[in-house]
Protein backbone atom coordinates (compact mmCIF):
# COMPACT_ATOMS: atom_id res chain seq x y z
CA UNK A 1 0.00 0.00 0.00
CA UNK A 2 2.99 2.07 0.41
CA UNK A 3 2.72 5.34 -1.71
CA UNK A 4 -1.18 4.75 -1.93
CA UNK A 5 -3.80 6.82 -1.11
CA UNK A 6 -5.05 6.17 2.56
CA UNK A 7 -8.63 4.30 1.97
CA UNK A 8 -9.73 3.51 5.64
CA UNK A 9 -8.49 5.45 8.80
CA UNK A 10 -8.39 3.62 12.36
CA UNK A 11 -7.97 5.89 15.24
CA UNK A 12 -7.33 4.91 19.08
CA UNK A 13 -8.11 7.14 21.96
CA UNK A 14 -11.26 9.31 22.35
CA UNK A 15 -10.50 11.31 25.23
CA UNK A 16 -10.78 14.68 25.36
CA UNK A 17 -8.32 15.46 22.41
CA UNK A 18 -9.14 12.52 20.19
CA UNK A 19 -12.50 12.33 19.99
CA UNK A 20 -13.22 15.44 18.20
CA UNK A 21 -10.45 14.09 15.77
CA UNK A 22 -12.06 11.35 14.99
CA UNK A 23 -15.09 13.49 14.37
CA UNK A 24 -13.57 15.26 12.06
CA UNK A 25 -12.01 12.45 10.23
CA UNK A 26 -15.36 10.54 10.07
CA UNK A 27 -16.73 13.90 8.69
CA UNK A 28 -15.00 14.27 6.47
CA UNK A 29 -16.51 10.91 4.70
CA UNK A 30 -13.29 9.29 5.39
CA UNK A 31 -14.03 5.67 6.22
CA UNK A 32 -12.92 5.08 10.07
CA UNK A 33 -13.06 2.65 12.37
CA UNK A 34 -12.58 3.23 16.09
CA UNK A 35 -11.35 1.24 19.08
CA UNK A 36 -10.92 2.44 22.86
CA UNK A 37 -9.70 0.85 25.66
CA UNK A 38 -12.85 2.50 27.65
CA UNK A 39 -15.51 1.64 25.70
CA UNK A 40 -17.91 4.55 27.10
CA UNK A 41 -15.85 6.38 24.99
CA UNK A 42 -17.22 4.93 21.96
CA UNK A 43 -21.09 6.43 22.64
CA UNK A 44 -20.14 9.54 21.22
CA UNK A 45 -20.03 7.92 18.07
CA UNK A 46 -22.68 5.63 18.10
CA UNK A 47 -25.03 7.27 15.12
CA UNK A 48 -21.75 8.13 13.02
CA UNK A 49 -20.64 5.53 9.96
CA UNK A 50 -17.69 4.53 11.86
CA UNK A 51 -16.78 1.17 12.85
CA UNK A 52 -16.09 -0.44 15.84
CA UNK A 53 -12.90 -2.87 16.61
CA UNK A 54 -12.55 -5.34 19.20
CA UNK A 55 -9.11 -5.12 19.51
CA UNK A 56 -6.00 -2.50 18.57
CA UNK A 57 -5.05 -5.37 16.68
CA UNK A 58 -8.59 -6.02 14.82
CA UNK A 59 -8.53 -2.05 14.00
CA UNK A 60 -4.85 -2.06 12.41
CA UNK A 61 -6.29 -5.34 9.93
CA UNK A 62 -8.57 -2.81 9.07
CA UNK A 63 -7.41 0.25 7.97
CA UNK A 64 -4.36 1.85 6.20
CA UNK A 65 -3.39 4.52 8.62
CA UNK A 66 -4.39 3.95 12.05
CA UNK A 67 -3.86 6.89 14.58
CA UNK A 68 -3.32 6.72 18.24
CA UNK A 69 -3.77 9.45 20.91
CA UNK A 70 -3.78 8.11 24.53
CA UNK A 71 -2.16 9.42 27.64
CA UNK A 72 2.09 8.56 27.87
CA UNK A 73 4.70 6.45 26.79
CA UNK A 74 3.46 2.83 28.38
CA UNK A 75 0.05 3.47 26.63
CA UNK A 76 1.60 4.11 23.47
CA UNK A 77 3.41 0.86 23.64
CA UNK A 78 0.75 -1.29 24.56
CA UNK A 79 -2.01 0.56 21.67
CA UNK A 80 1.27 0.10 18.95
CA UNK A 81 3.44 -3.20 19.98
CA UNK A 82 1.59 -4.86 23.45
CA UNK A 83 -0.35 -8.26 23.34
CA UNK A 84 -3.60 -7.42 20.75
CA UNK A 85 -1.41 -4.30 19.64
CA UNK A 86 -1.70 -2.77 15.94
CA UNK A 87 1.17 -4.37 14.53
CA UNK A 88 -0.36 -7.83 15.22
CA UNK A 89 -3.14 -6.37 12.30
CA UNK A 90 -1.79 -4.26 10.18
CA UNK A 91 -0.41 -5.46 6.92
CA UNK A 92 2.73 -4.30 5.40
CA UNK A 93 2.78 -1.10 3.85
CA UNK A 94 0.26 0.28 6.61
CA UNK A 95 1.25 3.74 8.75
CA UNK A 96 1.04 4.14 12.19
CA UNK A 97 0.43 7.99 13.30
CA UNK A 98 1.15 8.87 17.43
CA UNK A 99 -0.58 11.55 18.09
CA UNK A 100 0.79 11.52 21.89
CA UNK A 101 3.45 13.72 23.46
CA UNK A 102 5.65 10.91 24.10
CA UNK A 103 9.62 10.96 24.59
CA UNK A 104 11.23 10.75 21.49
CA UNK A 105 13.01 7.73 21.99
CA UNK A 106 9.87 5.88 22.44
CA UNK A 107 8.53 6.85 18.59
CA UNK A 108 11.75 6.10 17.30
CA UNK A 109 12.00 2.23 19.19
CA UNK A 110 8.69 1.70 17.91
CA UNK A 111 9.15 2.68 14.26
CA UNK A 112 12.64 0.04 14.37
CA UNK A 113 9.72 -2.56 15.62
CA UNK A 114 7.02 -1.43 12.75
CA UNK A 115 9.54 -2.00 10.40
CA UNK A 116 10.03 -5.00 10.53
CA UNK A 117 6.64 -5.66 10.10
CA UNK A 118 6.41 -3.63 6.64
CA UNK A 119 4.52 -1.17 8.54
CA UNK A 120 5.88 2.86 8.57
CA UNK A 121 5.30 4.67 12.10
CA UNK A 122 5.69 8.77 12.46
CA UNK A 123 5.19 10.58 14.90
CA UNK A 124 2.38 13.58 15.05
CA UNK A 125 2.01 15.13 18.55
CA UNK A 126 -0.69 18.16 18.42
CA UNK A 127 -0.91 21.43 19.97
CA UNK A 128 -4.17 23.61 20.47
CA UNK A 129 -6.94 21.36 22.82
CA UNK A 130 -10.25 19.88 21.55
CA UNK A 131 -11.40 23.16 20.62
CA UNK A 132 -8.60 23.56 17.72
CA UNK A 133 -9.53 20.52 16.38
CA UNK A 134 -13.60 20.99 16.54
CA UNK A 135 -12.53 23.76 14.55
CA UNK A 136 -10.03 22.21 12.32
CA UNK A 137 -7.22 23.84 13.44
CA UNK A 138 -4.74 21.97 15.79
CA UNK A 139 -1.34 22.33 15.21
CA UNK A 140 0.17 18.43 13.79
CA UNK A 141 3.75 18.79 14.11
CA UNK A 142 5.04 15.50 12.28
CA UNK A 143 8.26 13.36 12.42
CA UNK A 144 8.91 11.08 9.73
CA UNK A 145 9.43 9.34 6.37
CA UNK A 146 7.93 11.99 3.38
CA UNK A 147 6.34 9.29 1.59
CA UNK A 148 4.41 8.43 4.79
CA UNK A 149 4.16 11.76 5.80
CA UNK A 150 2.67 12.37 2.28
CA UNK A 151 0.28 10.33 2.35
CA UNK A 152 -1.26 10.86 5.57
CA UNK A 153 -0.98 14.48 5.23
CA UNK A 154 -4.94 14.48 3.47
CA UNK A 155 -6.31 13.14 6.68
CA UNK A 156 -4.19 15.82 9.25
CA UNK A 157 -5.85 18.35 7.44
CA UNK A 158 -9.18 17.10 8.51
CA UNK A 159 -8.30 18.09 12.00
CA UNK A 160 -5.00 20.27 11.60
CA UNK A 161 -3.78 23.56 9.85
CA UNK A 162 -1.27 23.92 10.14
CA UNK A 163 0.73 20.67 9.25
CA UNK A 164 4.40 20.76 9.42
CA UNK A 165 6.84 18.07 9.09
CA UNK A 166 10.16 18.97 11.07
CA UNK A 167 12.02 15.94 9.63
CA UNK A 168 12.61 12.34 10.40
CA UNK A 169 10.91 10.08 13.60
CA UNK A 170 11.12 11.83 16.90
CA UNK A 171 11.06 15.39 15.27
CA UNK A 172 7.91 15.98 16.03
CA UNK A 173 7.96 15.51 19.47
CA UNK A 174 11.16 17.22 20.08
CA UNK A 175 9.27 20.66 19.08
CA UNK A 176 6.26 19.72 20.77
CA UNK A 177 7.88 19.25 23.80
CA UNK A 178 10.10 23.01 23.67
CA UNK A 179 6.51 24.15 22.50
CA UNK A 180 5.48 23.04 25.76
CA UNK A 181 8.44 23.93 27.69
CA UNK A 182 7.77 27.17 26.27
CA UNK A 183 4.64 27.65 27.42
CA UNK A 184 5.33 26.33 31.42
CA UNK A 185 8.15 29.36 31.25
CA UNK A 186 5.19 32.33 30.00
CA UNK A 187 2.86 30.99 32.20
CA UNK A 188 5.50 31.34 34.98
CA UNK A 189 6.25 34.61 34.05
CA UNK A 190 2.84 35.36 33.58
CA UNK A 191 2.00 34.25 37.24
CA UNK A 192 4.79 36.27 38.52
CA UNK A 193 3.19 39.38 36.68
CA UNK A 194 0.54 39.57 38.29
CA UNK A 195 1.84 38.94 41.58
CA UNK A 196 4.18 41.84 41.02
CA UNK A 197 0.70 43.95 39.80
CA UNK A 198 -0.77 43.39 42.87
CA UNK A 199 2.39 44.91 45.02
CA UNK A 200 2.63 47.77 42.94
CA UNK A 201 -1.54 48.03 43.81
CA UNK A 202 -2.33 47.58 39.69
CA UNK A 203 -5.90 45.63 39.70
CA UNK A 204 -4.89 42.05 38.15
CA UNK A 205 -8.57 41.89 36.37
CA UNK A 206 -7.59 45.17 34.49
CA UNK A 207 -4.22 43.83 33.95
CA UNK A 208 -5.36 41.07 32.32
CA UNK A 209 -7.22 43.41 29.76
CA UNK A 210 -4.18 45.46 29.29
CA UNK A 211 -1.79 42.25 28.64
CA UNK A 212 -4.86 41.03 26.79
CA UNK A 213 -4.43 44.28 24.06
CA UNK A 214 -0.75 44.94 24.91
CA UNK A 215 2.68 44.52 23.38
CA UNK A 216 3.02 42.06 26.66
CA UNK A 217 0.38 39.71 25.61
CA UNK A 218 0.98 35.76 25.39
CA UNK A 219 -1.07 32.76 25.06
CA UNK A 220 -0.14 32.35 28.69
CA UNK A 221 -1.25 34.93 30.99
CA UNK A 222 -4.86 35.22 28.54
CA UNK A 223 -5.37 32.03 30.20
CA UNK A 224 -4.14 32.86 33.43
CA UNK A 225 -8.38 33.42 35.45
CA UNK A 226 -9.76 34.95 38.02
CA UNK A 227 -10.34 35.19 41.21
CA UNK A 228 -6.35 35.43 42.17
CA UNK A 229 -4.76 34.93 38.61
CA UNK A 230 -1.96 31.83 39.48
CA UNK A 231 -1.56 28.62 38.60
CA UNK A 232 -3.24 26.95 41.52
CA UNK A 233 -6.05 26.01 38.90
CA UNK A 234 -3.89 23.97 36.80
CA UNK A 235 -1.99 22.10 38.82
CA UNK A 236 -4.40 19.23 38.91
CA UNK A 237 -4.23 18.77 35.17
CA UNK A 238 -1.85 20.69 33.57
CA UNK A 239 0.75 20.48 36.18
CA UNK A 240 2.11 16.95 35.83
CA UNK A 241 1.77 16.84 32.31
CA UNK A 242 4.11 19.74 31.95
CA UNK A 243 6.29 18.01 34.58
CA UNK A 244 6.88 15.15 32.43
CA UNK A 245 7.30 17.28 29.26
CA UNK A 246 9.60 19.31 31.14
CA UNK A 247 11.69 16.12 32.35
CA UNK A 248 11.84 14.59 29.19
CA UNK A 249 13.42 17.88 27.51
CA UNK A 250 15.96 18.15 30.22
CA UNK A 251 16.46 14.59 29.95
CA UNK A 252 16.99 14.99 26.04
CA UNK A 253 19.62 18.43 26.35
CA UNK A 254 21.44 16.73 28.82
CA UNK A 255 22.31 14.00 26.37
CA UNK A 256 23.13 16.13 23.78
CA UNK A 257 25.11 18.05 25.92
CA UNK A 258 22.84 21.28 24.87
CA UNK A 259 22.18 23.99 27.98
CA UNK A 260 18.14 24.23 28.62
CA UNK A 261 18.71 27.58 29.15
CA UNK A 262 16.84 30.95 30.77
CA UNK A 263 13.06 29.29 29.87
CA UNK A 264 14.07 26.15 31.97
CA UNK A 265 14.24 28.72 35.27
CA UNK A 266 11.09 30.13 34.35
CA UNK A 267 9.18 26.68 33.55
CA UNK A 268 10.50 25.48 37.17
CA UNK A 269 8.89 28.65 38.86
CA UNK A 270 5.55 27.66 37.36
CA UNK A 271 5.80 23.91 38.11
CA UNK A 272 6.83 24.72 41.29
CA UNK A 273 3.72 26.92 41.44
CA UNK A 274 1.63 24.20 40.80
CA UNK A 275 3.13 21.31 43.00
CA UNK A 276 4.54 19.32 40.47
CA UNK A 277 8.78 20.50 40.73
CA UNK A 278 10.51 18.60 37.90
Amino acid sequence: MSGETVRRVGFVGLGSQGAPMAHRIIEAGVPTTLWARRPETLKPFAGTPADTAGSAAELGAACDLACVCVLDDDGVEQVVAGPAGLLEGMRPGGVIAVHSTVHPDTCRRLAVQAAERGVTLIDAPVSGGGPAAEKGSLLVMIGGEDAAVERSRPVFETYGDPVVHLGPVGAGQRAKLINNLLLAANLGVAESAFALARGLDIDPAQLSVVLAHGSGSSFAAGIMRQPDFSLASMAGITGPLLQKDARIVVALAEASGVAAGTVLGAADAALESMGCPR
